[in-house]
């Protein structure tokens, strides 16, 4: 009887670790495309717009992530599923940057685009660490790639026409205002990955 408690306990530690690792896994991805996405607007081998299509791609990954992540947990084939649209995403991040069309790096509209796409990566960024550290919980994690997706959303819709205004910049800041807000109190309440 004490041994099979003992082999339970592990095995409960063992799957909430394989749980976060997965949840680790998936926002460090979503933090590396994001970062591809906004080099590739830097070097001008991304348009505006070709990078509001790739915030369409990256919003249906959060989402996916934040459904799949609402019970605190990730099956395999829930990971499998995400890691097939980042799959799907990094392919297309990639024909983007080396196809024919090529954006100016240095206009008002790419420069907005590029601080909005870092600003998301960043956030990304700091829902990974949170994991990883055990701040945020998987559920934890599921809510703020809801939020991520809302983000994505608007950033997409900014540049569906291939410019951001100031005014549709301004409206993605305060959707990322909001998510900074939202990241930092579920990194600091009482909730931890062993609950």
């Amino acid at each position: 009887m004490h041994r099979t408690l003992i082999a339970l306990a592990l095995t409960a530690v063992f799957s909430a670790s394989a749980f976060a690792q997965n949840a680790a896994t998936e926002t460090q991805r979503d933090t590396n495309q994001q970062n591809r996405v906004e080099q590739g607007l830097k070097s001008g081998q991304l348009t505006t717009k070709e990078a509001g299509q790739l915030e369409r791609d990256e919003q249906l990954i959060d989402r996916t992530q934040a459904h799949d992540m609402k019970d605190g947990t990730l099956s395999a084939q829930e990971k499998a599923q995400i890691q097939r649209e980042q799959n799907r995403a990094s392919r297309q991040i990639d024909q983007d940057k080396h196809n024919a069309a090529t954006g100016n790096p240095a206009s008002k509209s790419s420069e907005r685009m590029q601080a909005d796409v870092q600003r998301n990566a960043n956030q990304q960024a700091r829902i990974n660490q949170g994991v990883r550290s055990g701040q945020l919980t998987n559920k934890e994690a599921g809510s703020l790639e809801g939020g991520q997706a809302h983000v994505d959303r608007s950033e997409a819709n900014a540049a569906r026409n291939g410019r951001v205004s100031a005014r549709e910049q301004a409206r993605t800041q305060g959707k990322e205002n909001r998510q900074n807000g939202h990241v930092y109190r579920k990194k600091h309440n009482d909730a931890t990955r062993d609950d």
